[in-house]
């Protein structure tokens, strides 16, 4: 694991779209979440072309790699569009996601005050329809246990701050669990003082794994 990798980060569980009305201007909130600035400009340039025909395609963004945070009022009074959606981000502490929020004119001037409202309430609904995730670092294991201390096995992970992944049944039960990357030697220990030192479990990988806010 690097030093740069974060433990546990906020994003966006899944691609996502809602939208409102206001004073007859159409506003449609389109998310997604993104690991690189490259992910963030394609998803930008194919809602453009999706919305091609909308009166502006506002964006912002925010990348772990190389701390990136961008945004674009794309036409509209600086400061009115691009920021407050930009702000919906970082009042949700949220990192690898875009989004992009589409306007179609009704005829009303909204005003600054208006647009910063309309604009950012968009992002809000967008970011909410997504879904908020916390990712966490975890080591995957791998655990063969017979099938009398499988009980016990599946106690403590699911009563301890550990993820329970899938079961398999053959002649042993094969487990998969995820623990958190500074929880691992406290997992080991309790691990074993439950079996009796009966099972020892095999570090297998390590990922982030989604909980779901």
């Amino acid at each position: 694991m690097t030093m740069e990798k974060k433990m546990t980060y906020r994003t966006v569980f899944e691609p996502a779209r809602d939208e409102m009305i206001e004073k007859k201007s159409r506003f449609i909130g389109s998310v997604r979440p993104v690991t690189t600035e490259q992910e963030a400009v394609d998803f930008i340039n194919s809602c453009r072309a999706e919305f091609r025909d909308a009166t502006h395609n506002v964006y912002a963004y925010i990348v772990q790699e190389n701390n990136i945070s961008r945004y674009s009022d794309d036409g509209e009074p600086s400061g009115t569009a691009g920021v407050p959606v930009l702000e919906v981000l970082n009042k949700e502490g949220l990192t690898d996601v875009a989004v992009v929020v589409t306007r179609y004119f009704g005829g009303t001037l909204l005003g600054a005050g208006g647009l910063v409202r309309a604009y950012g309430k968009t992002a809000k609904l967008g970011v909410d329809k997504a879904k908020i995730t916390e990712k966490i670092y975890c080591h995957r294991l791998s655990i063969q246990t017979p099938y009398d201390l499988l009980g016990k096995v599946r106690y403590l992970i699911e009563t301890g701050d550990y993820i329970l992944g899938e079961i398999e049944y053959t002649d042993s039960v094969t487990v998969t669990a995820f623990v958190k990357y500074d929880l691992l030697n406290r997992f080991l220990q309790e691990m074993k003082e439950a079996t009796n030192a009966a099972v020892t479990p095999e570090i297998t990988g390590e990922m982030y794994i989604d909980n779901v806010i």
